[in-house]
């Protein structure tokens, strides 16, 4: 889907237009928003303008919307290199030229119309392969202007505070959270064979996870901590059971760290009932609508975990005050002034352990989960 043909229409393989304004309609009627994937640095090769250079070459019109090096168009001799700018050098995905004021009025127009249409915000793909300085900025203002409640999100795999001061994006997708889960949870069970995104993994011991979670919430104000997307899957990585070579009960801290930590959790589908998928493509297999293949139990537990987010707000909003580290062992509380503090405790070894936490670090009327 990554194959943009028509910016203004929904594949009709998926349903059309119809069949998201209907999606539109009824998830907003149970308060769930939507949040569409933008794909602005390249198009395909069945998208218009790029099909019209194909047809009528130098003559085009269109011919500055896309990077030509010559004609005619390489786009399907697959013997020879693209002769145009692409994405990777995949001729199926010519990259946009965005210094031309054209393309860049086009996909500002995109972006406007899906939100008037109702969209809650974008997660933009790929976003610092456009270097046209001012572009995101303009798509800010663009956006906001629309919807000023619109959630920006950028797929970003590192640090990226000079993107988040305000006048670019909202948060980034938080690989830098997830690969800290990974390594605390996942522990010795981590499969180190896997380079999500080309960076290395790594087990951490909750002494580590303590000094890289505290690096992580120095990163950003915490205003942008709070709408951080803390994902511990997609479809760039591995799925997180078979990262953890099936060891369910370290998903399950996994997951009840995500769900009790500030930020916007994100559940890459299937991974609730424990879908499994190395490297992609393996990652994006379909989801297995027969329910005898689903655990239940773990879905249940993903269920326990949101059940607890949504119940206190003080997990969702609530300030974030270290508590304890040692070799195996993480805890943390969340504090809100109108709200019981909530301590989270979690032992990343295969044994028990007993702690003790100075009672003059804990909040006064304390849970502990």
């Amino acid at each position: 889907r990554y194959h943009t043909h028509d910016y203004y229409r929904v594949d009709p393989i998926l349903g059309g237009n119809e069949a998201f304004r209907a999606l539109l309609d009824e998830a907003h009627r149970r308060g769930i928003r939507i949040v569409l994937d933008g794909v602005f640095n390249h198009a395909s090769r069945g998208f218009f303008q790029f099909n019209h250079i194909l047809e009528n070459g130098p003559a085009s019109p269109y011919l500055d919307w896309f990077i030509v090096r010559g004609f005619p168009l390489h786009a399907y001799a697959t013997r020879r290199k693209p002769n145009y700018e692409a994405w990777w050098g995949l001729r199926a995905l010519p990259k946009l030229n965005t210094d031309n004021p054209q393309v860049r009025e086009f996909i500002m127009g995109v972006a406007e119309h899906w939100l008037r249409e109702g969209i809650d915000g974008w997660r933009l793909d790929i976003p610092l392969e456009i270097k046209t300085p001012g572009f995101w900025e303009e798509f800010r203002r663009r956006v906001k202007a629309v919807n000023p409640e619109a959630y920006i999100v950028a797929e970003i795999w590192e640090e990226a505070a000079e993107w988040l001061r305000g006048d670019h994006f909202d948060a980034v997708m938080n690989y830098v959270f997830a690969r800290a889960i990974w390594g605390f949870c996942g522990g010795p069970a981590l499969d180190t064979s896997f380079r999500p995104g080309g960076f290395r993994l790594y087990p951490l011991s909750g002494l580590d996870f303590a000094r890289e979670i505290d690096r992580l919430l120095s990163l950003y104000p915490w205003e942008v901590t709070l709408v951080q997307l803390n994902l511990l899957g997609s479809h760039d990585t591995p799925r997180l059971l078979t990262l953890f070579r099936g060891d369910k009960r370290r998903l399950r801290l996994a997951i009840l760290l995500q769900m009790t930590f500030p930020g916007a959790p994100c559940i890459y589908y299937g991974d609730e009932v424990g879908m499994e998928g190395g490297d992609d493509p393996d990652c994006r297999r379909a989801f297995p609508w027969d329910e005898s293949r689903w655990d239940t139990d773990l879905r249940d537990w993903y269920r326990q975990c949101i059940r607890l987010r949504h119940t206190y707000s003080v997990l969702r909003r609530g300030a974030f005050r270290h508590l304890y580290a040692d070799s195996h062992v993480y805890g943390f509380a969340r504090t809100l002034p109108s709200e019981a503090p909530i301590a989270v405790v979690v032992n990343g070894d295969e044994e028990a352990a007993e702690i003790a936490i100075p009672q003059a670090r804990l909040p006064e009327g304390v849970r502990v989960w």
